[in-house]
């Protein structure tokens, strides 16, 4: 279990280097967001509020567990996410992170395991021609109340709910942990417009077809 943790760490870290280029990714391919558009999504990084004790929804109807751990990824309020492709590794793989919508951090949960915090990151900006390009640009416009849809590889599909944002520092790796008594997905992205921290929205699964 330490042993896990430790590894879990380390792949955080590397993330964070992986990620911290949200900025000169950016501005490298010349497309920036305006102004008013930044600072709008800025000051709405500050919603934070506590959902339920226990679970809204069990995984144990789960029974054909898929061995490859891709999912794919919905987020209606997000209009450039609709069943992305979403990947498991490292922070460090550049060309994950340069070629999709966004990653899942190798180490953390997956949808169907009780209790588990489903970390997914992906660009603000991003590339470019690549499926990165502003792909969260617009994870600022999640509310309560909101849904986010994983798939996994043999057609389980898992809805959650919004009940938390909130803006951290890109070491306060305590968001990658799970949350007694939920199954939870936590979607991250820089926060702009100086890139410096990072917006995580965190969302309670609600319901699982099978």
């Amino acid at each position: 279990m330490r042993m896990r943790r430790l590894v879990l760490l380390l792949a955080a870290l590397t993330l964070i280097v992986g990620l911290a280029a949200c900025g000169s990714i950016g501005q490298s391919g010349g497309d920036q967001p305006d102004k008013k558009m930044s600072e709008q999504a800025e000051n709405k990084q500050v919603a934070p509020s506590k959902g339920d004790e226990k679970s809204g929804a069990k995984v144990s109807n789960i029974s054909d567990i898929p061995s490859d751990p891709t999912l794919k990824l919905t987020v209606p309020k997000m209009e450039r996410v609709k069943d992305a492709v979403i990947p498991t590794g490292l922070g460090t793989d550049e060309a994950l992170l340069r070629e999709n919508t966004a990653i899942r951090l190798e180490g953390t949960g997956a949808p169907w395991e009780e209790e588990a915090n489903v970390y997914i990151a992906g660009h603000r900006l991003g590339y470019s021609g690549t499926d990165s390009y502003l792909a969260f640009y617009d994870i600022d416009k999640l509310e309560n109340g909101d849904e986010v849809i994983l798939t996994d590889t043999k057609g389980n599909e898992y809805t959650y709910e919004v009940f938390k944002t909130m803006t951290v520092e890109p070491t306060d790796l305590y968001v990658l942990d799970p949350i007694k008594g939920k199954n939870i997905v936590s979607l991250q992205a820089c926060t702009l417009p100086d890139y410096s921290n990072r917006v995580i929205v965190q969302a309670e699964l609600k319901d699982v077809k099978a």
